[in-house]
């Protein structure tokens, strides 16, 4: 039986993967995933920057300071991604996002440790998070106390994000697997593109703050493959992406407790055992299937 205390961290890591999990799923498809990972570890300079002009940790200006590094980086990122020939250069798109998110996150490094000097701000849980930490962070309003704060701010995170999948699910989906036709019909997939960069912006700040950047990075990319390796529909990712990413939470606290460690790293961990199991045993795509089918084929053949 759990204490209140472990059933906060342990829903506080449910609810990082269901965050994540959505949009990770459409990064995945739009073959982005780099992207997300780019962003999570850009929004460092932001949240630094934030804090050393108004030396508040307040979730507004952390998420205004976080979108707007994200956007930067995106932005630079696909600057220097344009064909060769174009204004900024020819670099292709993985070699540009490999080469503008490194220099971001080594800025937020040496800015966080600036601002720590000055702002009450440990670079160590800025970077790698302090879920264990998430029953202390209280949410009080005046003299109402009302729990938990990082489980009201990841709830309300999620919330936005299945509404965004909601609201805009036939939009994405053709952007996705279409993007010419998606033009053609007044989609406008590139204002979709960044919506989505927004919408992964603001999950990585609202989840930045309870798990830091590895786990976040681990569950906007691993349960979305593992969900891929297992269904060919969108619906079906969506889903299955959130209930890895839920499963993966649940038994890398188990694990964590089991062997005293590091929770979130060994949430991150868990979801990476559930991808190499996807791989290998995936009904159609893992490699046990794949094989299966060459052996039927050399005694057919």
């Amino acid at each position: 039986m759990l204490s209140p205390a472990e059933s906060v961290v342990l829903l506080t890591g449910i609810l990082v993967a269901c965050c994540c999990a959505l949009p990770g799923c459409f990064l995945l498809l739009r073959r982005m995933a780099l992207l997300g990972d780019a962003i999570s570890h850009a929004i460092l300079p932001g949240i630094a920057l934030a804090f050393a002009l108004t030396h508040s940790r307040n979730i507004m200006v952390m998420l205004a300071g976080a979108l707007a590094a994200g956007l930067a980086c995106v932005a630079l990122i696909q600057i220097l991604g344009r064909p060769a020939g174009a204004t900024g250069g020819g670099l292709p798109e993985d070699a540009a996002t490999a080469v503008v998110f490194p220099a971001f996150f080594a800025l937020g490094v040496v800015l966080i440790g600036y601002v720590a000097r000055h702002v009450d701000l440990d670079p160590d849980c800025v970077i790698y998070g302090s879920i264990e930490l998430a029953p202390l962070q209280e949410l009080a309003i005046g003299s109402l106390r009302l729990g938990p704060r990082p489980l009201w701010i990841l709830g309300a995170a999620a919330l936005i994000n299945l509404l965004f999948v909601t609201v805009l699910y036939k939009e994405l989906k053709l952007a996705c697997f279409d993007p010419d036709l998606a033009a053609l019909l007044g989609f406008r997939p590139r204002a979709l593109h960044w919506l989505l960069v927004m919408l992964v912006g603001g999950t990585t700040v609202a989840c930045f703050e309870a798990v830091g950047a590895i786990l976040v990075v681990s569950f906007l990319v691993l349960p979305p493959a593992t969900a891929y390796l297992l269904t060919h529909r969108l619906t079906g990712m969506l889903v299955l992406s959130v209930s890895v990413g839920a499963l993966a939470a649940v038994l890398g606290y188990v694990l964590a407790v089991w062997i005293n460690s590091n929770v979130a790293g060994a949430m991150g961990w868990t979801a990476g055992l559930l991808f190499v199991c996807a791989w290998v045993f995936a009904p159609k795509r893992g490699l046990a299937a794949n094989l299966v089918r060459r052996l039927r084929g050399a005694a057919e053949g």
